[in-house]
């Protein structure tokens, strides 16, 4: 029996899998019991006539006995029985199982229910620990992050809309200010009465360095880097940092005082100058659920690597999201840490970059990428 090559459906969860099967890529998956490969493909023994999940833990058979499939159907279909211990059955309708769930906490989240995995497995028809697999695999995050991320989208909202602090919270589903005050400094960057007042009263620090694709300025508050920008010149790049942050007290560094924000900046240097991989920094930025979904994800596409707006939405549970896509990647403020010049349209084209087309180019061309 000859090995299958198909067609990757494009809302598959797996943000690794090659868009047609490759054997030998789909081996290696199989030899590293590879999780994220999970719903890319199967692979089928043909001495026991079992088909398995690439992270199957059972015991790995000869590759002259291996064949893949795009599909348990094929699989199935070629006479393979499933495995019973691996039950890459439950993968099946994977993509569309996690776009449902994420629908359902969106419609959700500010109802104050806990939206709890148990309730967000039985939706999904999966075990919880599948289901927290399977989403984190295809959304990035895990249902609990979601949920919050949801909530804190719809405060932001009732805060800009001119509602107070406690009934915004309750709005979001909160249901205490206690439960939001334990999540708003990892998603807000900022106090839910300081975001209603645009950041009034927040302390950013800046420090500009010279890279090989312009000037970098890095901007943080006492929790993160909150801007990262690219530019020809310190003037415009400092005008940018100040109508992100119109109502915020902003100062250059002082290395003494801010030797954290310095050795971020080094750090970044050295990446961009092929010297270090792309360095864990803490980040203090302003999102909506969605944004934090994309810039989440998008912090997850390898060096050297690029995926499509498509891919992009597909791999998050939203398809059809391709241009709400484009706009987070657009509207991302801290440049290279979340690296969206990795996205680029589905026919190969680099697509926009708020930092210049020819900057996102030679971003790419430095990683390795061959650009059209």
């Amino acid at each position: 029996m000859n090995d299958t090559t198909a067609t990757r459906s494009a809302a598959a969860p797996s943000r690794l899998a090659p868009v047609a099967l490759d054997a030998e890529k789909c081996w290696q998956a199989v030899e590293k019991r590879d999780r994220g490969q999970d719903g890319a493909f199967v692979f089928a023994v043909k001495t026991t006539g079992v088909f398995c999940r690439p992270s199957c833990a059972a015991r790995q058979p000869l590759r002259k006995n291996v064949a893949f499939y795009s599909s348990t159907d094929e699989a199935a279909a070629a006479g393979f029985r499933a495995c019973k211990r691996c039950k890459p059955n439950e993968m099946e309708g994977g993509a569309e199982r996690i776009a449902k769930v994420c629908d359902y906490i969106r419609r959700n989240a500010d109802s104050g229910d806990k939206l709890g995995l148990a309730e967000l497995a039985e939706l999904a028809g999966l075990s919880p620990s599948h289901l927290q697999r399977s989403f984190r695999a295809a959304v990035g995050v895990t249902p609990r992050q979601y949920v919050e991320a949801c909530r804190l989208g719809t405060l932001k909202k009732e805060l800009r809309a001119g509602e107070t602090v406690t009934d915004a919270i309750y709005a979001a589903g909160f249901g205490a200010s206690s439960r939001l005050y334990e999540k708003v400094d990892s998603r807000l960057g900022m106090t839910p009465k300081q975001y209603g007042q645009g950041g009034k009263g927040l302390s950013i620090s800046y420090t500009m360095l010279a890279s090989p694709f312009g000037t970098l300025l890095l901007a943080a508050t006492d929790r993160g880097l909150c801007f990262v920008e690219l530019g020809e010149d310190e003037e415009s790049l400092l005008a940018g940092l100040r109508r992100e942050y119109p109502l915020a007290k902003i100062a250059e560094s002082a290395t003494p005082s801010s030797p954290e924000l310095e050795s971020w900046g080094q750090a970044l240097r050295k990446h961009l100058e092929g010297q270090a991989p792309r360095p864990e920094l803490p980040l203090d930025v302003r999102a909506s659920a969605f944004q934090f979904q994309v810039w989440s994800y998008l912090q997850t596409i390898p060096r050297g690597e690029v995926r499509t707006y498509q891919e992009v939405a597909a791999a998050i549970g939203r398809p059809k999201a391709m241009r709400a896509v484009g706009t987070a990647c657009a509207r991302n403020p801290t440049a290279l840490i979340v690296p969206c010049h990795r996205v680029i349209r589905g026919d190969g084209a680099l697509g926009g970059y708020r930092w210049g087309e020819d900057r996102k180019r030679r971003l790419l061309e430095s990683e390795g990428v061959k650009v059209a």
